[in-house]
């Protein structure tokens, strides 16, 4: 793609998207990298390996439930540039939004991994669940934000796009939203590995549909 690629309606030039997408590639793949960082040989006495590694247990869970839930956020993330066929500053800035909460998921890692050992007790493990599905449902925002900005800039798209698939793009995040906080709720009020499972569940959804929702009737084209 050119430098810059003119706006049919006139607009402002959108600029190619191979940077945005270089740059996003390099933030996923520091954050999985930093997610590996928090796994740990643990001290043992000898004869104790075993023991202790299964004391670090939690510490593996956490990091695979956030690996998983990385390389689902990449597969949409991914998903969503097929659908442009240049940027321009409103998204490369919704797309910083996207980076930002990308970017915190090792922190909450790093606290249920901490939770969920000998070491927490239930309102430990609670407040973790709680904080984990906060920064997960607050992630849906900007996923929100970037739909409802190409539901009215259908100049953007790239070739073969179908504007009424775009559109059922928005119930995604919506349903991030709610169910995450719901997760969040069921963690703090019901049990922390209910709340857990729930997170669980809600990035295999996000990764099932990664490739977006398919309009039942008449089905939309998928992006080129």
């Amino acid at each position: 793609m050119a430098a810059t690629e003119q706006d049919p309606t006139g607009g402002a030039s959108l600029a190619e998207i191979d940077r945005m997408k270089a740059f996003s590639d390099g933030v996923f793949a520091i954050v999985i990298t930093l997610l590996v960082l928090e796994l740990r040989v643990p001290s043992y006495e000898p004869g104790e390996l075993l023991t202790g590694l299964l004391h670090e247990g939690s510490a593996y869970l956490a990091f695979v439930i956030s690996f998983g839930y990385v390389g689902v956020l990449w597969l949409n993330h991914h998903a969503l540039l097929r659908l442009l066929r240049g940027t321009n500053p409103a998204l490369n800035w919704i797309n910083l939004a996207i980076l930002f909460g990308v970017v915190i998921i090792p922190f909450p890692t790093a606290v249920l991994a901490s939770a969920f050992t000998d070491h927490g007790d239930r309102h430990d493990r609670q407040a973790a669940v709680a904080l984990y599905a906060l920064a997960a449902a607050l992630m849906s925002l900007p996923w929100l934000v970037v739909f409802g900005y190409l539901r009215r800039r259908p100049e953007v798209y790239a070739t073969g796009v179908d504007h009424a698939y775009v559109r059922a793009q928005a119930r995604r995040p919506i349903t991030g939203l709610v169910l995450y906080g719901l997760a969040g709720l069921l963690g703090w009020f019901v049990d922390p590995m209910v709340g857990l499972v729930a997170i669980i569940v809600m990035i295999i959804y996000h990764a099932v549909t990664s490739e977006g929702i398919r309009r039942r009737r008449s089905p939309a084209r998928r992006p080129g």
